[in-house]
């Protein structure tokens, strides 16, 4: 009986990357146990966590409701047509679509907790910034006296999230308010129509920087972030649709679109002090636009230094400002959450945020990397030189998800992120999410139901704070 011929290399080739994809699954299983149950001991001895759910700033509740009907039906359209849509659709079309389609997901999670309690009130709390808005008559005086108010234990200071944040994030519902749009739920609905506009920037980012590919097969993945738990409502989903539409202006080419994308990123270092870590995907899509990178680089920092100029004029020093929130965040819960758990298990919060495909796809990106780079250093008498051009040849679904983990490593390393993180990591987790254009077409509805089941099981069986 002849035996069967040998795989020849091509052959086995994805079939070790596929093993290597999965035994990166078991690696994120462990990480997510090992979160779960050191969590649930240090809880049992009252060590500080201030996270019933750890990792997960949550309580565990099991329940269901209205919205689970319709969460179910959208996982199973995107998972079912959605990777084979997005190859054939036409461009414009696709753009659309994801995007009704990622606010239908993110509506539908978000009403499984019930319309009040998962909209309407989701940022009415006091810690939240919807507090403060009806203190704000006067914004010139606001700014200017921002940085008096940031400290706890004082008869004015500012609610935790304002306090938290420059004075940016604050003025956002101000101005909904002022133009008619305040109160819990339309800030709720800023919060999920702008937080869901990633499904059109970053694709739009990619295909502006040569990956029309890595564009289309990303969106379904981006319509079905787990993370959209959070974006539907938190503040943190506005300031990711804000971050990610300012590195799509970086990213295309038209008269004045890098001068807004740096104003757009100038902005962002007013809703969140760790947007400094923006900087690194700036930088990563300057170095991958085709031409004019030095001229676009000039141009963004125009608009970035316009804004900074902006709000430090009306009284609000964005270093003072950090200086100050570095002294409340330890005022509070940060004193006494143990660094030595959030260090680690910040990461698997993030999984639960970004999916479990966020580690096989960064494993194919770091291979990616690493072959590229192996490339430019062999060819001989210019190894050196040969660097520049292999970078370039990393392409977008490689450079920008990796930058956005060097920003995540960043963040996580400071210590000034400690829990929490499923929702602050958004505008880096989108990003991150770019790599699953690496995976292969076969496999990626499988990955694709990974991520709705993720996002469908934190939903149900916990209870989510923003």
């Amino acid at each position: 009986m002849a035996s069967a011929p040998a795989l020849t290399a091509p052959d086995r080739a994805p079939a070790r990357r596929r093993r290597a994809d999965l035994a990166v699954l078991a690696v994120e299983a462990a990480l997510l146990a090992a979160a779960v149950v050191v969590g649930l001991l240090l809880n049992a001895r009252g060590s500080g966590l201030h996270a019933d759910a750890a990792p997960l700033y949550a309580t565990w509740r099991p329940h269901v409701g209205w919205g689970t009907p319709a969460a179910l039906l959208v996982a199973v359209a995107v998972v079912g047509w959605g990777a084979r849509w997005a190859r054939t659709a036409r461009w414009g079309h696709l753009l659309a679509a994801g995007w009704l389609a990622a606010v239908a997901w993110t509506l539908s999670l978000a009403l499984v907790d019930g319309w009040s309690a998962g909209l309407a009130r989701r940022l009415t709390p006091q810690a939240e910034y919807l507090h403060e808005v009806p203190g704000v008559t006067d914004i010139p005086a606001m700014l200017a006296g921002f940085t008096g108010r940031i400290l706890d234990f004082q008869p004015d200071s500012w609610a935790t999230h304002t306090a938290g944040h420059p004075p940016g994030a604050l003025l956002l519902f101000v101005w909904l308010d002022r133009v008619g749009l305040g109160g819990g739920a339309a800030a709720a609905l800023a919060c999920v129509l702008v937080g869901t506009s990633v499904v059109v920037s970053v694709p739009v980012t990619l295909r502006a920087l040569g990956a029309a590919d890595a564009a289309r097969a990303v969106v379904p993945f981006l319509v079905l972030l787990p993370g959209a738990v959070w974006v539907g409502a938190s503040a943190d989903g506005i300031f990711a649709g804000v971050v990610a539409a300012g590195l799509a202006l970086l990213a295309v080419r038209g008269p004045g679109t890098a001068a807004l994308g740096g104003a757009l990123l100038g902005f962002a270092l007013y809703l969140s002090y760790g947007f400094v870590l923006v900087g690194v995907l700036a930088l990563a899509v300057l170095a991958l636009r085709p031409a004019a990178r030095l001229r676009a680089l000039l141009a963004a920092s125009a608009g970035v230094a316009a804004v900074a100029g902006a709000f430090t004029l009306a009284g609000f020093p964005w270093w003072e400002g950090y200086r100050l929130v570095v002294e409340r965040y330890y005022q509070g819960w940060a004193a006494e959450r143990p660094y030595a758990y959030w260090v680690w298990a910040n990461l698997a919060a993030l999984l639960l945020s970004a999916g479990p495909v966020v580690g096989p796809a960064l494993r194919r990106a770091v291979v990616a990397a690493a072959a590229a780079l192996r490339a430019g250093w062999a060819r001989p008498g210019r190894r050196v030189a040969a660097l520049a051009p292999a970078a370039r040849g990393l392409g977008p679904a490689v450079l920008l998800p990796l930058a956005a983990a060097v920003a995540v490593i960043g963040a996580d390393l400071s210590g000034m992120s400690k829990a929490e993180v499923e929702r602050i990591w958004l505008p880096f987790a989108v990003w991150l999410l770019a790599a699953a254009a690496l995976l292969p077409p076969g496999a990626r509805r499988w990955w694709l139901a990974g991520q709705a089941a993720t996002a469908l099981a934190v939903n149900h069986l916990l209870w989510t704070v923003s």
